[in-house]
Order: structure tokens, then C-alpha cells, then sequence
């Protein structure tokens, strides 16, 4: 297990930044660092605490990867198959349109304790559980659906869906799903290997969507934002969404701040929308008086 230096995994999310920046990012690890920091709020994540988030999520993980039968040569349809009999109707994973209400089913410790979740993290279980066993298993990022692939590196691509109990979910169903959320055609590029990096960001957008239809949960919100802005890559958008966030929190000053050192970070390339939000600055500090 992933570690930062020193005599202890530190602060949480000194940890979860130190697992981003790491050459082959544990995907795991940072849905559950993700987890115990979102699921703490309002207040800080205990480091002990998170700890034992840590290594009991990825004790679970190993432990629903010895259940799976041994078998030598197993087509990618194969291993789809055995996935969706232990995971989907032994151990009962899987969603329904209710979990989207819950905060827990975007959080992988609560998804393992309940075997309930959001499709991207019921793929994350099926994904650590499958490359645990040796399988030829990828995340695939569908547009609205995240679903899992098994084999394509010379072959066939298998789809499999984790929120229905890891379904197979074939071509043309993938080609409806990508059109009735885009109304695009499904592209190559739709089903090339998500990666790790990628999918934590999915996961925390998921979060911040959650929180944003909930004013009241802004502390989610501004901590999804912040573990956000610690993956090596992610959009710029967010510093505005975060200086936004501060200000809907009546932290008027420090929102300020943070737009301003937003509209000059856009200024060469965006001038009109960086006096918008210089704008937006001068709004927010006068609100001081």
C-alpha cells in the first residue's frame, strides 16, 4: 500500500496529494483517502481514523478477490461473467436510482460496507477486484455511465455494468446509452482505458454535483474542490468554483482573493471574462460593509 515518506500516512489529505502525484497512482488508495476526507465534513479527517479506512478497504478488496473461483485462460467474456455471479448476485453489489441521493454511494469505504453505489464506484470495486485476480480489466468513462471493460488489448472489448449487477452490456446498448446522454455517436475514444487520475476526478464531480443541489453542504462541496485541485491535472474552472463557493459561505474576503488570482491567471487569454470576474471581486468585498 501507498504510503508518503515519514514515520506515518500524515495528514489525509497531504496523503491523497501524495498518492496522485505517485508514477503508478493506486486507484484504490485514493478512493478511499477520497472518502475518509469527503465523509468527514464538516470536520477534518482524522489521520488515525483514516488509516484504518485505508487498510480495511483494501483488506475487503483482497478478500472479494479470493472468493473468485481459480480458473486458467479465461475469455474476457468469461471473467465478465464470473465478476457479475460473485460480486453482482453472491455479494449483492450493485445500485438503483435512490442511491444517487446519497452521499455514501460516491464514497468506496461506505460502497464496501453497504453494496451500494454510484456506477462509478461500483466499477471501482469490480476494477480492483478483477485486476486483483489478474484479469484484463479496464474503467471505461461512458459519457453519463461509467462501465467496466474486460480484454480489447488485441481482441474483443466486453462491457460490463456494475450498477445492474455487472450486466453485460453490449455494443449497441453502449452505442444508445452515449447518445441518449450526448446524442453523439459512441467514439473509439469513449472506450479507451480511463485512468486512475481521470476517474477520482469523475468520482469528485459526482461529488460537487451532489453538493451544489444541497446549499446546506457546502462543506462538501469546498472539499471536493480541494482534493480536485490537488490531482496534478484538472481544469482551471475550478479555482472560479471554489472562490464562488467561498463567497456563498459568507468568507467574502478569501473569495475575493481567490477570483482575483483567478481573473490573472485568464487575463491574456480570456480579458473580457477576467473583468467579469474582477467584477465579481469588487461585488464580493463590497458585501464586507
Amino acid at each position: 500500500m501507498s504510503e508518503p515518506d515519514g514515520d506515518g500516512p500524515g495528514e489525509p489529505r497531504e496523503w491523497f496529494a501524495e498518492a496522485a502525484r505517485a508514477e503508478k497512482p493506486d486507484l484504490a488508495l485514493l478512493c478511499l483517502l477520497l472518502g475518509a476526507v469527503v465523509g468527514a465534513c464538516p470536520d477534518a479527517a482524522d489521520p488515525a481514523k483514516t488509516e484504518r479506512t485505508v487498510d480495511e478497504g483494501q483488506v475487503e478488496l483482497d478478500r472479494l478477490s479470493g472468493l473468485l473461483p481459480y480458473a486458467r485462460g479465461r475469455t474476457p467474456e468469461q471473467w465478465a461473467r464470473t465478476l457479475a455471479e460473485v460480486l453482482g448476485e453472491d455479494c449483492g453489489f450493485g445500485g438503483a436510482a435512490g442511491d444517487y441521493a446519497h452521499l455514501e454511494s460516491s464514497l468506496l469505504d461506505a460502497v464496501l460496507r453497504r453494496g451500494r453505489g454510484l456506477p462509478i464506484l461500483l466499477s471501482v470495486v469490480w476494477l480492483e477486484v478483477a485486476r486483483r485476480a489478474g484479469a484484463p480489466v479496464r474503467g471505461v468513462a461512458l459519457p453519463g455511465h461509467y462501465v467496466v471493460g474486460f480484454g480489447g488489448r488485441q481482441g474483443e472489448l466486453v462491457l460490463a455494468d456494475p450498477f445492474a449487477g455487472g450486466r453485460l452490456l453490449p455494443e449497441t446498448e453502449a452505442r444508445l446509452l452515449v447518445s441518449g446522454t450526448t446524442g453523439r455517436p459512441l467514439s473509439r475514444a469513449m472506450m479507451e482505458a480511463a485512468g486512475p487520475l481521470e476517474t477520482v476526478l469523475r468520482v469528485l464531480n459526482n461529488i460537487r454535483e451532489w453538493a451544489a443541489r444541497r446549499p446546506e453542504r457546502t462543506d462538501v462541496r469546498l472539499t471536493a474542490l480541494d482534493l480536485s485541485l490537488l490531482l496534478p491535472h484538472h481544469p482551471l474552472r475550478l479555482r472560479h468554483e471554489r472562490a464562488r463557493v467561498l463567497v456563498e459561505r459568507g468568507e467574502f474576503t478569501a473569495g475575493a482573493k481567490e477570483l482575483e488570482e483567478y481573473a490573472e491567471l485568464i487575463a491574456a487569454a480570456e480579458p473580457q471574462a477576467a473583468d467579469a470576474v474582477h467584477r465579481e471581486a469588487r461585488i464580493a468585498r463590497a458585501r464586507l460593509n
